[in-house]
């Protein structure tokens, strides 16, 4: 089986979000330091991926989203800072 450049697997960064959340606790994070956790060399080619991740695991309500303090809309794309938490059912 072929995979394109930079592959790889949704299920591993939503693994890897949820873990992160647990290691954390109740402190916020930005989805870039689970890619830097996770491939610390090349850790920018998978920031769209864990971007949208993020996102689903957001529209899912696993996980809360901000930008500048504020829960980040839901239609929206996330543009800029934003950091990820848990809710109460993932910590």
């Amino acid at each position: 089986m072929d995979f394109p450049k930079n592959y790889i697997e949704p299920n591993i960064l939503r693994l890897a979000i949820l873990e992160m959340i647990r290691m954390k606790g109740n402190s916020a994070f930005c989805p870039s330091e689970v890619v830097k956790w996770m491939y610390p060399n090349a850790w920018e080619y998978f920031m769209e991926e864990v971007r949208t991740e993020m996102m689903q695991l957001y529209r899912l309500g696993k996980i809360s989203v901000t930008h500048n303090g504020k829960p980040l809309d839901l239609g929206k794309k996330p543009e800029g800072s934003v950091r990820i938490s848990g809710i109460r059912e993932t910590l």
